[in-house]
């Protein structure tokens, strides 16, 4: 049995860990007979024949490492079917490389754009499984997402960390949080590190929606306020324009743009924090460490049994398998009437709507 292995995309806590997994149980199953190989820098390397043979020993003692070992890259989906400069056809490419090591088996580590990239590949006629990475826990197929819960409790601190000097100051203070599109990381991390104020994608906020839950604090005596706000948070009027004009706006940091207004309107010190990079790094959490455990044993049980073109996923705590299929090209994303949203509004936490 041979297997590939390649993480893509953006990094996050956990890949490592579920790269352990699986090979330990690809390992209890196939012996001996096993042979691993590890496609360096994601589908970069597996167009550019990057790889390595690797063996079970290699996997150890990294089930606390953040990051990847086998590096990673973003090779965007628009992209996968188009001739670059160097003339290179990357869908072959990749078909080729497959066929040169002789794999039974590519198992890609990744989010939204990697598994689009992985069911093509299935299309074309590999034999691929998906494992779902991202911090944004934006996968459409997996109610949670390895990463996710480690990036939360970064965000989570650092939060607290904006407390104490918002309190000093008697500051309003804006988090600017990972989340193009799916405001999960904002959301939970906002109502975990005591946020006043959540902005997300899929809820569009109104200026003076912002402007009167924070009066309200005001009037309650806080000396500090706090807005956790995802990157791709939008004024009601922003949703309205049209894609590309959205697009426009958006390149004007619309946080900043909100940091401005709050101060011309309170009169007072609106600082923006940007944690960044930071949310992707550091050492996964016990949850993301058991989840990637149950995810990589589950995808050596699937290799096993030939179960090729699904995702593994999660769902009301049990591990299951859907079809890459049915899983490219969605996004799950937080339904403004998610009890989560609910019970954060019955704490007087305001979404701006």
């Amino acid at each position: 049995m041979r297997v590939g292995i390649l993480t893509s995309g953006g990094d996050c806590q956990s890949l490592n860990a579920t790269m352990r997994a699986l090979v330990l149980s690809l390992y209890e199953q196939f012996g001996q007979e096993l042979s691993i190989y590890g496609i360096l820098d994601g589908y970069y390397g597996l167009i550019h024949e990057k790889y390595q043979e690797m063996e079970v020993k290699d996997f150890e003692g990294i089930l606390r490492l953040g990051g990847t070992i086998l590096g990673t890259s973003r090779q965007p989906f628009k992209n996968m079917r188009k001739i670059g400069e160097d003339g290179i056809n990357k869908v072959e490419a990749m078909k080729k490389t497959y066929k040169k090591m002789k794999l039974d088996c590519l198992v890609v580590l990744g989010g939204n754009g990697s598994m689009k990239t992985a069911n093509l590949l299935s299309q074309e006629g590999l034999s691929v499984i998906g494992l779902p990475k991202t911090i944004d826990n934006d996968l459409w197929g997996s109610q949670v997402t390895f990463g996710f819960h480690s990036a939360l409790e970064v965000v989570t601190r650092e939060l607290d960390c904006i407390h104490t000097t918002a309190t000093s100051h008697s500051r309003i203070m804006l988090v600017e949080l990972m989340g193009h599109k799916a405001g999960w990381l904002a959301l939970y991390g906002g109502i975990a590190g005591g946020a006043d104020v959540i902005l997300i994608p899929e809820i569009p906020y109104d200026f003076d929606q912002v402007k009167e839950a924070i009066k309200k604090k005001i009037a309650l005596g806080k000396k500090q306020i706090l807005l956790a706000v995802a990157e791709g948070a939008i004024s009601k009027e922003d949703a309205e324009l049209s894609k590309e004009e959205r697009k426009s706006r958006m390149q004007n940091k619309p946080v900043e743009v909100l940091a401005k207004k709050l101060e011309e309107h309170f009169q007072r010190e609106v600082r923006v924090t940007v944690p960044g990079h930071v949310q992707r790094g550091g050492m996964p959490n016990g949850y993301d460490r058991v989840l990637a455990s149950r995810f990589g044993a589950m995808a050596g049980k699937m290799i096993k049994e030939k179960e090729y073109g699904n995702l593994v996923g999660i769902d009301k705590g049990q591990i299951k398998k859907i079809p890459l299929s049915e899983v490219a090209g969605k996004l799950k994303l937080v339904d403004p009437k998610d009890d989560v949203v609910t019970q954060a509004k019955l704490m007087g936490i305001s979404f701006g709507d």
